[in-house]
């Protein structure tokens, strides 16, 4: 089993930057990647960044060159850093686990971008 804790959420102004992290605990040793996803009300969760054991990155297309996501391996943490924020970007996001056989998902962190 894998545990997923997430934090750095909050409310921000557009052009303004989070950070969101994700510690994992558990049997680390089996995940093949980790990532983000968000979910806006009444749309449907959409993949945002996601970083596999290798380190390849990938990006949904509207945040590319705004959003990284990196990992910190001696603290079993991966982060999204969240620069340019507009007020689209609001949602609750979504820690996500990939392991050989399940997937996992942290508890979700609200991200508020407005005036």
């Amino acid at each position: 089993q894998v545990q997923l804790v997430e934090s750095g959420g909050g409310l921000v102004q557009p052009g303004g930057s989070l950070r969101l992290s994700c510690a994992a605990s558990g049997s680390i040793f089996s995940i093949n990647a980790m990532g983000w996803y968000r979910q806006a009300p009444g749309k449907e969760r959409e993949l945002v960044a996601t970083i596999t054991s290798g380190g390849r990155t990938n990006y949904l297309d509207s945040v590319k060159g705004r959003f990284t996501i990196s990992r910190e391996n001696a603290k079993n943490t991966v982060y999204l850093q969240m620069n340019s924020l507009k007020p689209e970007d609001t949602a609750v996001y979504y820690c996500h686990c990939r392991t050989t056989w399940n997937v996992y998902w942290g508890q979700g962190t609200q991200v508020t971008v407005s005036s």
